[in-house]
C-alpha cells in the first residue's frame, strides 16, 4: 500500500472538508485516518491516505490538493509517507 501525508491549514469556513474529500473520491484515493480540529477560528486537518490506485503522478497530486486549498483560502501540503517519515525521524 502507498500512502500519503495530507495537511491542511487556514482560516475556518464552509466546505474544506468537502472539497478535500471529493477531489481525493474522484482520484481513487481512499482516506485511512482522519484528524480535524478548529483553534480560535483556525482550521488544521491532517489525513493519512492510501494512493494506490491514484493514476497520475504524486506531484499531480500535490499541485492540485494545492489548487483546490488556494479555492478555498487553505494552504494544503500532500507528502508521500515516506518522505514525511524521513523529515519528522529524530
Amino acid at each position: 500500500m502507498k500512502k500519503a501525508i495530507i495537511t491542511v491549514v487556514g482560516k475556518d469556513t464552509v466546505g474544506i472538508i468537502a472539497a478535500i474529500c471529493t477531489y481525493l473520491a474522484e482520484n481513487k484515493v481512499n482516506i485511512l485516518d482522519i484528524s480535524q480540529t478548529i483553534v480560535d477560528g483556525y482550521f488544521n486537518m491532517m489525513m493519512v491516505v492510501d494512493i494506490s490506485n491514484f493514476s497520475k503522478q504524486f506531484s499531480d497530486m500535490a499541485d492540485e490538493l494545492s489548487a483546490v486549498g488556494e479555492g478555498r483560502g487553505v494552504v494544503v501540503h500532500c507528502q508521500s509517507e515516506e518522505i514525511f517519515e524521513k523529515m519528522h525521524r529524530i
